[in-house]
């Protein structure tokens, strides 16, 4: 399709465009020979997934002499993985970090597990869990005295399904100048990836709740957070529950703003394995 300037480029507002773009980049730049999603899956964007990588790496530099540290010794939490595998995809390839992934969804869980047997470079240093309650986020996959360098997770950020449709079609508008009556989502995404109840305030609230009933068991708990008005409570979360340390890390890609929040609970051990 041609560009306001007139020049061929990509309707972005179709999925197969999308995952077309995503197989090209993890081919190029990370070594994935193979990466398919299952039908309505969630089709992420490997920029900013990349950015959240690399401002990781610079969290746990600066408790290591400012020097990433790099290798199988350093093991990630990734909550929410989904079919997509992406943020394992990515620390493997640029830090050769092993990687923990969870979802409360089976077929994104077996879907992974599929894709990593796929790619060589991914052998022995990314294992897919299924978290078996929707309701927690942290008990019931983490093993009794396993720990983690550092998490991070995309949470679910709607409240409903109608919220995510109404989202869904502003972005088609930005891309078209027009409205759709039965918009499709271009990125995909089933309803544990996009809604839960309370939306992203409630499911971050309770992830520090949890953190902090573990607090040894990351040495960063990290998420993202779409909307900037959710941070005042989880702000008061994470005072009311002592955190020590707490970072806000913003991320800008096009005209999608968005940040991390990072905290901990005390000065971590060197790095977990």
């Amino acid at each position: 399709m041609p560009s306001p300037a007139g020049r061929d480029t990509i309707d972005f507002s179709v999925p197969a465009a999308v995952t077309a773009l995503n197989q090209a980049l993890l081919k190029h730049h990370y070594g994935v020979t193979h990466w398919e999603l299952p039908p309505g899956h969630l089709c992420p964007p490997i920029p900013s997934r990349a950015d959240y990588v690399h401002h990781l790496a610079d969290l746990l530099a600066g408790g290591n002499a400012r020097r990433i540290p790099r290798g199988s010794s350093v093991t990630i939490l990734d909550i929410g993985v989904g079919a997509n595998c992406v943020y394992p995809i990515i620390g493997v390839a640029e830090y050769g970090w092993r990687f923990v992934g969870t979802d409360i969804d089976p077929v994104a869980v077996a879907w992974a597990r599929q894709l990593v047997a796929a790619n060589p470079n991914l052998a022995g240093l990314v294992e897919c869990r299924l978290q078996p309650s929707p309701a927690i986020i942290f008990r019931g996959i983490v093993k009794p005295g396993e720990t983690f360098a550092a998490s991070l997770c995309n949470p679910p950020f709607h409240v409903s399904a109608a919220e995510a449709a109404a989202g869904t079609l502003r972005k088609l508008r930005n891309l078209h100048g027009a409205s759709r009556s039965k918009p499709e989502r271009n990125f995909g995404g089933q309803s544990t990836e996009l809604w839960t109840a309370g939306g992203e305030a409630a499911f971050v609230q309770r992830m520090i709740t949890e953190s902090a009933a573990t607090p040894e068991m990351c040495g960063w708990f990290t998420t993202l957070v779409s909307k900037r008005e959710n941070l005042p409570a989880i702000h008061r979360a994470l005072d009311r529950l002592k955190a020590t340390d707490v970072r806000v890390i913003d991320l800008s890609h096009g005209q999608k703003k968005t940040r991390i929040v990072a905290w901990r609970f005390a000065p971590p051990a060197r790095f977990a394995g």
